[in-house]
């Protein structure tokens, strides 16, 4: 049974997810980890979802205001065994329609060059890349998205 369950950054769900994603992370971004991890934490999320199969958590994502019409997508991450079947779009169009029952009406959000897979995940579901935004701008490895809810 699949299921996709809102909370928050109180989850431990969440929580176990999250740092799967930053171990996966660190990997990934080497030296420029510390960078992107300033920008990561999780303690003030509301708005997060957690993704379960046979009621084993196996993705998350999350949303925070990014200003009074934005929301910034955070912590999108799907377990390796897991990927391919569609369930990161699942918990992106999720965070979307919670957001748009607040009545944002933009996402924005920043994802690596060293994650092929995402960057893959956001074009699919009909983000465009954009000029990188603070605190990304200077960042080589950064690309930002934009999609109107």
């Amino acid at each position: 049974m699949e299921q996709l369950k809102r909370t928050t950054s109180t989850d431990s769900n969440f929580k176990s997810m999250v740092t799967l994603l930053d171990a996966d992370l660190a990997e990934r971004d080497g030296d420029d980890n510390a960078f992107y991890a300033q920008f990561n934490g999780i303690v003030h999320l509301k708005y997060c979802v957690v993704y379960y199969i046979d009621n084993l958590p196996v993705g998350c994502g999350a949303f925070k205001p990014f200003n009074e019409t934005t929301i910034e997508v955070k912590r999108m991450f799907i377990l390796p065994s897991h990927r391919g079947k569609s369930i990161a779009s699942k918990v992106l169009n999720e965070l979307e329609l919670w957001a748009k029952e607040f009545n944002y009406y933009s996402s924005v959000l920043e994802t690596g060059l060293r994650q092929p897979e995402a960057i893959a995940l956001y074009k699919k579901n009909g983000y465009t890349i954009i000029p990188n935004y603070p605190p990304y701008e200077k960042m080589e490895n950064s690309v930002c998205f934009n999609k109107l809810l």
